[in-house]
């Protein structure tokens, strides 16, 4: 076989989608001021009404609870700032304060936040994970207490493509009189999403995780939920977040919303089956190799796997040689040599997260991709562990 280029790390990004590419060159002539009266911010404020209207649909919400923001991290960000809203801080704060309750395996944003948050005397509380990664349910339920003010729990993990029961842990927190949100940027678009029947209060999404641009993300925020804006300072999206909207990108968005609409059921099923056949080819090719991630609630394109006796690092080195792009986890965490928090949350030893990579399939990867992919990784897994062993040899 030929070397050829392979992208197996879409949940990092996705390339963006011809149809979405061709909205937002469209768009570039409306370059007026969407909060100006004439004409042009009319013109602007007309593409961003129909690309809310659009994210609402798909999510079930409806349009004046969708808040343009621009990344899954500040929509993160921004609903756990709820918390430090003091009363009488904020005029649309109901409920203030509180105890935050998230997971061991959150995306790096929330983990990062919430240390914050600690750091700064509030009270948070992080639920453990089972060796497949979801939340133990026994345990989340004796750690909600009426002292929660807002339970933070991911729909679909990053790394390892897990799946949560968000319905359930919903009707625990609210049982609590405790807010929910969920961090749904890595299900948005893979998986059916319906905040209506999660019955979250709050929900975040990313566009450049379903082929649209970088830069532009949405957060679903309840019909009359406390709320503090992270960004003061203007009268933009209903006060929520101040700042000129980011017009192209959100137009980007929302067709990337509509092709999703499109395109996903039938995706999803053939990402499902060129995942599975790559673990079946994995399992029969390759010794020592654990799978990390739910069998069966998982992501349809995520695929998690720790290789022992190799590093993460060497192998995704080795690939790109091959012309295959894979991870070793979150993207934002990459710059770390440490091993995954996520796979560690899940019980496995530290030599086993540093031998994991993530392929993450896309709409572009092919049958040949997958053949491909089975050809030159177990070579590469095998002269990993073979340099590996020969300095260990050398070492005695």
């Amino acid at each position: 076989m030929e070397p050829r280029r392979i992208y197996y790390d879409n949940n990092a990004t996705t390339p963006l989608h011809p149809e979405v590419k061709k909205a937002m060159i469209e768009a570039m002539e409306s370059f007026g001021n969407p909060s100006s009266l004439h004409s042009f911010g009319r013109g602007s404020r007309g593409l961003i009404e129909a690309a809310r209207e659009r994210v609402a649909r798909f999510i079930g919400a409806s349009p004046d609870e969708i808040m343009f923001v621009g990344s899954g991290s500040e929509g993160n960000n921004t609903v756990l700032s709820i918390l430090t809203c003091h009363p009488g801080g904020c005029s649309s704060c109901r409920k203030n304060g509180g105890a935050l309750v998230t997971t061991t395996i959150e995306h790096p944003c929330i983990l990062e936040a919430s240390k914050c948050l600690r750091e700064n005397g509030l009270d948070v509380i992080y639920a453990p994970v089972d060796a497949y990664g979801k939340v133990q349910m026994d345990r989340l339920e004796e750690l909600l207490t009426e002292k929660v003010g807002l339970v933070s729990v991911m729909l679909a993990n990053n790394e390892i493509g897990t799946i949560q029961d968000i319905r359930a842990i919903a009707r625990m927190a609210h049982a609590q009189g405790a807010l929910v949100h969920t961090d749904a940027v890595q299900a948005v678009g893979k998986i059916p999403v319906d905040v209506r029947d999660l019955d979250v209060d709050f929900l975040t999404l990313s566009a450049h995780k379903i082929y649209g641009p970088k830069g532009v993300g949405a957060v679903y925020v309840k019909r009359k939920s406390p709320f503090c804006p992270l960004i003061r300072g203007g009268h933009q999206e209903r006060g929520r977040r101040a700042g000129t909207e980011n017009t192209l990108g959100i137009v980007g968005l929302g067709k990337a919303i509509e092709l999703r609409e499109l395109e996903m059921e039938a995706e999803a099923k053939r990402l499902l089956a060129m995942k599975e056949r790559l673990r079946k080819g994995i399992a029969e090719t390759i010794p020592d190799i654990h799978f990390v991630g739910h069998p069966t609630d998982s992501l349809p394109g995520t695929l998690n796997v720790s290789f022992e006796g190799a590093e993460g690092e060497a192998i995704i080195l080795y690939l790109d040689l091959e012309g295959i792009a894979v991870s070793t986890g979150s993207a934002c965490a990459s710059g770390s040599l440490d091993p995954s928090h996520v796979i560690l949350a899940t019980g496995l030893p530290a030599e086993c997260a540093h031998g994991s990579i993530r392929i993450s399939l896309g709409r572009e990867n092919t049958d040949e991709d997958i053949d491909y992919m089975l050809d030159r990784l177990p070579k590469v897994i095998k002269r990993i562990r073979d340099m590996s062993s020969a300095y260990t040899r050398r070492a005695q």
